[in-house]
């Protein structure tokens, strides 16, 4: 009729149908992507404001360098217990529920922590420091937990590419904590910064009741996916990249104020040089990881690589008998920042891509579950970062603890080749099922 005359081509032959979907987010991808970016920007301005001034606050109150590194360490512990019980759970608790709850959580330990300089100095002020930094781990653990799962959900084919994107706002996070927590320390004292920031985590909660799409759920065990060579290297990575994250935490603030004499704001201006490039770095380490799959590995050992030798340069290693200036200190976290960044963003992606091949069900149970295995691991890392980093610079030096982080990252290269020749089968597991 004359309708389909309209809709002919010049040629008289009728348009051809679209092959190919539109490109576009729908709206639940839009709200979704919108939320878990002020999730991960929210959490971690939060959590990265303490580097530039907590640690010298913290030994007013009485507190030696080793126990600053337990009280960062404490966290990480809580953390890696929390992600294992709620990966697990996440399903019948709800991941919309979860992120929520894990957000309000977190708020108030955060303007709590705000009033510990007010409790008198020696074991009360320590001893609250562990209990409210317990208490905000698990919150941030679940509310991570179900941001990495709600993200794999919706965007299963994109998953680097929407976690490397979303890694931006983290890095922001990251990038804006230190200096902007020096500069309210100095400018208005300890309480103000986490005042401050705990309120943004809390007006986040209604904004992510209003924004976050619910999501319906989809048994297999931590275990089983464990028991496969190639998790078990990942995962390993993954704990050698948050134990230097979490050494530097709970040292660098201090080195570099005995050292080079700076104050907590500039202080926090050196850690841009470890945010700013991870934060550059993730989104295009993200495409190219969802674009080809296969250089996943390369990435994360060539990363392991250039973390390693920028540990070992960051002191620099006693042995090496050269000088550490600032400007190769500040190069240094650049060159780290960048690698954490090479080598972080393919392990999630590359663990739930393994659980599906072997056989794991595609759905909301097998997400949460690696969720919570990654951030386990992520946060045994921290633990045994600013811990064991901690003793070693109290007992020995900065740049013999930093070295020590550099040779975890050399051993996971290392481990990282033996266990690829180990697995000329990809569905031989450790473990017999």
């Amino acid at each position: 009729g004359r309708s389909e005359a309209l809709f002919r081509t010049p040629d008289g032959n009728p348009p051809a149908e679209p092959t190919e979907p539109s490109r576009r987010m729908s709206r639940r991808q839009a709200l979704t992507l919108i939320s878990m970016a002020s999730v991960n920007f929210s959490s971690m301005i939060c959590y990265s404001i303490l580097g530039p001034f907590f640690p010298a606050e913290a030994v007013k109150k009485g507190a030696s360098q080793t126990v600053i590194g337990l009280i960062f360490g404490c966290y990480a512990v809580c953390n890696l217990i929390g992600s294992l019980v709620l990966g697990r759970y996440i399903v019948q608790i709800g991941a919309k529920f979860m992120l929520i709850a894990g957000l309000f959580v977190s708020s108030g330990c955060t303007i709590m922590f705000g009033l510990l300089d007010r409790v008198p100095s020696g074991p009360a002020f320590i001893a609250l420091c562990f209990i409210v930094r317990s208490i905000d781990a698990v919150g941030f653990a679940g509310a991570m937990t179900s941001s990495f799962a709600m993200t794999a959900k919706i965007f299963p084919d994109n998953v680097a590419t929407v976690l490397g994107s979303l890694e931006i706002f983290t890095g922001l996070g990251l990038i804006l904590g230190p200096p902007v927590g020096g500069w309210f320390y100095q400018s208005f004292g300890y309480e103000v910064p986490f005042m401050l920031l705990g309120c943004l985590l809390l007006v986040m909660v209604p904004f992510n009741i209003y924004v976050l799409p619910s999501i319906d759920p989809s048994k297999d065990s931590f275990f089983h996916l464990l028991g496969h060579v190639k998790v078990v290297l990942i995962c390993y990575a993954i704990f050698t990249l948050s134990a230097g994250l979490g050494f530097l935490d709970a040292t660098l603030s201090l080195f570099a104020i005995n050292k080079f004499n700076l104050s907590p704001g500039y202080v926090g201006l050196i850690m841009l040089g470890l945010s700013l490039p991870y934060c550059l770095a993730s989104p295009l380490m993200g495409y190219i990881t969802d674009k080809y799959a296969s250089s996943r590995m390369v990435f994360m050992v060539t990363g392991a690589v250039i973390t390693a030798s920028g540990f070992c340069l960051l002191g620099p290693a006693p042995f090496l008998n050269i000088s550490g200036p600032l400007w190769l200190l500040v190069v240094m976290l650049g060159l780290i920042g960048f690698s954490l960044g090479m080598t972080a963003i393919p392990t999630f992606p590359e663990i739930i891509t393994y659980a599906y091949d072997q056989g794991f069900e595609e759905g909301l149970s097998t997400l949460g579950m690696v969720s919570g295995l990654f951030g386990a691991f992520w946060s045994l890392g921290m633990f045994y970062g600013p811990t064991v980093g901690g003793l070693i610079t109290q007992h020995l030096s900065f740049e013999w603890a930093a070295t020590v982080q550099g040779g975890l990252a050399f051993l996971a290269v290392s481990i990282s080749y033996c266990g690829e020749d180990r697995q000329t089968d990809e569905n031989t597991p450790l473990l017999n099922e």
